[in-house]
């Protein structure tokens, strides 16, 4: 019996590039499977739902997952297995903006337990997986029996000389001055993450719209697919609302609630909430002792009605739950220098949100390298993003950075990276942000206080940035776009809407969107309230710091820069790495050599520094005509005397350039290991040093003052005239007198 597959493909064009959808032939099984593929990078995108929804749970349980493999660019994992190990951390992120777009598009009340999974099958190292990935997923939750409410489509948006290009090639995205990840529902934009050379809010807005025009084409292909393959969709019973109970619960909650909502203080709110919870039920309980086990239930309504309270507050009152208004920056407290030890720190303390950050100054060696499918990456700026529990008041095992952690590490270093400095700043920098304390946008206070860390280490940045986080609630006609908003205002809202940047634009951005119909006016107003945000906050930074300290921290290593000339890289670092281990266990300095000849030399402070350039230098000196030089003779020979004038580097003194007079053996002048000072009268071009003592005792009697005597023509004149050019050999010379260097020295006479 003959397999027959029932394939069927659409394909679409996004940019100058062609997208295709293709499924029926591969990953029968799952919920649904998409083959999604730009030129020849295909990722296999499956989603699959459990039949039944898990007991006790009151939230959607969705995973996805994308995953690289090696194969898909003709690789062999370089680790210690050779086999693919746990997700890296662009994996980790790529997963996360799979997640965001989709989480919000199942209907309310479905429970089952859902996974997506991204595989990267190949890659052409030209186009982007990520994409793939996401607009797969989209697909194959279209395609599938799970409740979507979709579809989604995503689309990086990059600014490239001027123009906005959608789907750049990977090395064209690089050069991009804006490079934005787009993603769109059927009702508008629904999530951003990117970063910018610091454009403007007009020009940001404008790579928005750009990119939501560029969807359209990808969600109706997707459409399309489900047309021709799609399976029915499941039946999701909405949950249903008692209203006769909920309107008890709210009468009694209403005034409790309001008082505990009241409360400035996070902590002191929080409990005063959980009180105010238990007495509402205790309440309810007793006048009616069957709602005992519907508990659950009217904690529901009552966190129900806590939303309705301070949505309405916003709204109405235009007050938020800290008593402050709309575009209300909480009070700042900056510091640095806050630590004795490390090379730079600064704790920021914005409300009750408090990030340390922590800095160190390394050599090159300590930049983190990253094996990727398109090639391996060193990074020489890393800025690492920690949660400990007790930051909100929690106890929890501590593990490895979650995917959380990563992602706003992720936000944060791409808010910082457009300010530091090139590749004339040898150190690699790592930035560790402790979040102390927690309550509205970490991530931002992270971006602050990394910023004023850096200019604490004296590390050159162009200039300071700041972070802030806007926040959107919406109800009906009536919209408030609330500055710099607390956890409560994050979960209760329609938006998480963070932007970085410095005075002239923005540098990083990240926005989620829980809503439907979001206008570009009112996108025009988060932005415009996020400039002044930012801008009060890097004035509030400027009181303590303005800009990078002079000098570094006298704990950081101090590094020099030797620029040298590449083919003398072999002689810098010697048979078997044999010199340039020597000047490390000599100095206790360490040396990086680049392939383009920059030695950096990294040293505890500045005398074991220079001490360890001069050696380098001695290594890798070239010998320069009319130099002289105190050197070692290295051999002798009938015609004249080798001299070791620098490390690796000798040269011929012809017998005629010995002495100022006559000199009938080598031996009468100098012996093997002796000291002499010896000019340079020649380098051919193969290389071939010639020296003169004759010269040196010349100089000096001029010098002093003294008569130079005239010398007798030797016998074998003409003959060294003859074998002119066959001398300076470091490798024997002429044997039958090797007369070039008499015949060129008495050229310069």
């Amino acid at each position: 019996m003959t397999l027959e597959f029932n394939v069927v493909t659409k394909t679409v064009n996004v940019g100058d590039k062609e997208m295709s959808f293709e499924t029926g032939k591969i990953a029968k099984q799952a919920g649904g499977a998409i083959l999604c593929s730009v030129g020849d990078t295909v990722v296999l995108v499956t989603a699959t739902a459990a039949k039944s929804a898990r007991e006790g749970i009151d939230f959607f349980p969705l995973t996805c997952d994308y995953v690289e493999k090696a194969y898909a660019a003709g690789k062999v994992p370089g680790n210690y297995f050779r086999r693919e190990g746990r997700q890296n951390e662009f994996e980790v992120l790529n997963s996360r903006l799979m997640d965001r777009p989709l989480r919000p598009m199942f209907p309310d009340g479905f429970r089952n337990e859902t996974q997506i999974i991204a595989t990267v099958l190949s890659h052409d190292k030209v186009n982007e997986s990520a994409i793939c990935a996401m607009n797969g997923a989209s697909a194959a939750l279209h395609i599938s029996d799970i409740p979507f409410e979709g579809p989604t489509a995503a689309v990086r948006v990059a600014r490239i000389d001027g123009e906005l290009v959608a789907n750049p090639d990977l090395d064209a995205a690089e050069e991009a001055d804006i490079n934005l990840l787009v993603a769109v529902s059927p009702d508008g934009i629904s999530m951003v993450e990117g970063g910018a050379e610091f454009a403007t809010e007009a020009e940001i807005l404008d790579a928005l719209y750009f990119a939501h025009d560029a969807c359209q084409p990808i969600m109706k292909a997707i459409e399309e697919l489900r047309e021709a393959v799609g399976k029915p969709k499941r039946e999701v019973i909405a949950p249903t609302i008692d209203t006769d109970l909920q309107a008890k619960v709210h009468k009694i909650a209403q005034g409790p609630l309001s008082d505990a909502l009241s409360i400035k203080t996070k902590l002191e709110r929080y409990a005063a909430i959980d009180t105010a919870k238990t007495g509402i039920v205790a309440e309810l309980v007793e006048a009616e002792p069957e709602l005992a086990e519907r508990k659950g239930e009217i904690k529901g309504f009552i966190d129900g009605l806590k939303k309705k309270i301070v949505r309405g507050w916003i709204i109405d009152d235009k007050t938020r739950i800290d008593g402050r208004g709309l575009t209300d920056i909480r009070d700042i407290v900056t510091e640095t220098g806050v630590m004795p030890r490390t090379h730079g720190s600064a704790l920021f303390t914005r409300g009750e949100t408090q990030a340390i950050a922590l800095l160190t100054l390394g050599t090159s060696r300590d930049g983190q390298r990253i094996e990727t499918l398109t090639g391996e990456v060193e990074k020489s700026f890393m800025l690492h993003y920690n949660f400990p529990p007790y930051s909100v008041g929690e106890t929890k095992f501590l593990r490895g950075p979650g995917r959380r952690e990563i992602g706003h590490g992720a936000l944060a270093h791409r808010g910082v990276s457009p300010v530091l400095p090139g590749e004339h700043f040898p150190y690699t920098i790592r930035v560790v942000s402790e979040i102390l304390e927690s309550n509205g946008s970490s991530s931002m206070a992270t971006v602050c206080a990394s910023s004023m860390a850096l200019m604490d280490a004296g590390v050159p940045i162009t200039s300071p940035v700041a972070g802030i986080a806007m926040g959107l609630i919406a109800e009906g006609d009536d919209v408030a776009v609330l500055s710099d908003i607390l956890g409560d205002e994050d979960h209760l809202g329609d938006m998480d809407f963070k932007v970085v940047g410095n005075e002239d634009g923005i540098s990083a951005l990240q926005m989620d969107i829980k809503i439907t119909g979001l206008t570009r006016q009112t996108m025009e107003t988060a932005l415009a309230q996020a400039r002044d945000g930012r801008l009060h906050i890097l004035k509030e930074m400027s009181k303590t710091i303005e800009e990078p300290n002079a000098d570094l921290s006298v704990h950081a290593p101090r590094i020099f820069t030797v620029v040298i000339n590449p083919e003398k890289i072999r002689d810098l670092i010697g048979p078997g790495g044999k010199h340039i281990r020597g000047i490390q266990e000599q100095t206790g300095a360490v040396l990086d050599v680049t392939d383009d000849g920059k030695v950096n030399v990294a040293a505890a402070n500045g005398e074991i520094a220079q001490k360890a350039v001069e050696l380098v230098r001695s290594y890798t000196e070239e010998a320069e005509v009319g130099k002289t030089y105190l050197g070692v003779v290295s051999r002798v020979a009938d015609f004249g005397a080798f001299v070791t004038i620098l490390p690796g580097t000798d040269g011929l003194v012809h017998i005629s350039e010995l002495e100022i007079g006559r000199v009938d053996t080598v031996e009468d002048v100098c012996q093997e290991g002796d000291e002499i000072l010896v000019k340079v009268i020649n380098v051919d071009r193969q290389g071939k040093i010639r020296l003169s003592r004759k010269e040196v005792l010349i100089d000096q009697k001029r010098a002093a003052g003294e008569e130079i005597p005239v010398e007798e023509p030797r016998a074998n004149d003409d003959d060294d005239r003859r074998g002119r050019g066959r001398g300076g050999d470091r490798r024997g010379g002429d044997r039958r007198g090797g007369g070039g260097g008499r015949g060129r020295s008495r050229a310069r006479r």
